[in-house]
């Protein structure tokens, strides 16, 4: 018998289970408090207000400045630490809790089996593109496929069932069903071909994880005090840096004035691919938009952009996945919203 299955019932097999289930119990408490609950009385006020709160952009400065900067900061942290830090956690825990002979065997081969399942676990998790970036990183230190890590990356703020819900009430059913083609295009889509355009690539040598003869050899907590400080150290600085950076642009990358045609959502395609948003945030911000006269077309750009992927959570996979593959996301994320732009335009 092969060194690398273990026999059902052996200690080796008994660990993995209790392993994966500490984890998971981590992961629906986290949630829980952060995103689940808080969200479930969020969908009641959606119904009731039609509304989710005021945008979190400033459109009325005139360039950027450092003001503008700390001011989006400021709001923008307050509205996202909690799965910040929840995010970075499981990032962590992922690399040590999780075996990685079993996270090959459910997420490792590069075909779309792997790539439906890291995009259907990414459901539960309604997180920022920022807050499951980290995820996604530690998935890929282990040796996840691209595919995978990047449908889950990709699924959890693109297809988070809350999000869709509070677009049902505030927006229209029809900007709900446009956000889910799109987004089951690119999480789905979009992550398979990446795989398939990253062959067989693997985690680079500096982030790859110990293998787990050696690993096994430290206390956990020594495993899991490297694995948090590398999480933070890789996320921390750059995370900060560009959410400064974006927010002291925002009110020149999101002009008040902004009318409906197709130049208007060629920017807005790739203005919010680039811009950093808190969950479900795109909503009042469309709203916002929606109601100074904007067209629906850049305003579906924005439903699908803004969400995606951003110029942060890009900057904290960036060690993590293949430069070519983050390209090929980028520019796929711009032009999906391009197109959806284009027919919101026409159907919206």
């Amino acid at each position: 018998m092969s060194p690398n299955h273990s026999i059902p019932g052996s200690p080796s097999n008994k660990k993995t289970v209790w392993m994966v289930a500490l984890f998971l119990i981590i992961v629906v408490i986290g949630l829980l408090y952060i995103k689940w609950w808080p969200y479930y009385h969020k969908a009641f006020t959606a119904a009731d207000k039609h509304s989710i709160g005021s945008s979190i952009l400033n459109m009325e400065g005139t360039g950027p400045t450092w003001d503008s900067a700390l001011q989006y900061a400021q709001a923008y942290f307050k509205s996202v630490w909690k799965a910040a830090v929840l995010g970075i956690l499981l990032g962590s825990l992922v690399q040590v809790l999780l075996p990685t002979s079993w996270l090959y065997r459910k997420l490792g081969k590069a075909g779309f089996k792997s790539t439906l399942i890291g995009g259907v676990s990414s459901l539960p998790g309604m997180m920022c593109t920022c807050c499951a970036a980290p995820i996604a990183n530690g998935l890929r230190k282990r040796n996840v496929s691209v595919g995978a890590a990047l449908a889950f990356w990709l699924g959890n703020p693109l297809l988070n069932p809350a999000t869709l819900i509070f677009m049902f009430f505030v927006l229209s059913w029809k900007f709900m069903v446009m956000r889910i083609v799109f987004g089951i295009l690119l999480t789905f889509g979009v992550s398979y071909f990446a795989n398939r355009f990253a062959g067989e690539a693997e985690v680079p040598e500096a982030m790859a994880a110990l293998p787990e003869e050696k690993e096994d050899q430290a206390p956990f907590f020594v495993r899991w005090g490297k694995s948090l400080g590398m999480m933070l150290v890789s996320v921390v600085p750059a995370y900060l840096v560009a959410v400064l950076l974006l927010g002291a642009f925002q009110s020149t990358m999101f002009p008040a004035w902004v009318g409906g045609g197709i130049a208007a959502v060629i920017m807005f395609a790739i203005v919010g691919t680039l811009f950093v948003i808190p969950t479900a945030a795109e909503i009042p911000i469309i709203q916002s938009f929606l109601t100074l006269g904007m067209g629906t077309g850049p305003a579906a750009a924005l439903l699908v952009t803004l969400p995606a992927i951003s110029l942060p959570s890009v900057l904290i996979a960036w060690k993590a996945f293949p430069k070519k593959v983050l390209a090929f996301v980028s520019i796929s994320v711009v032009a999906a919203g391009m197109l959806s732009g284009l027919i919101g335009a026409w159907i919206l």
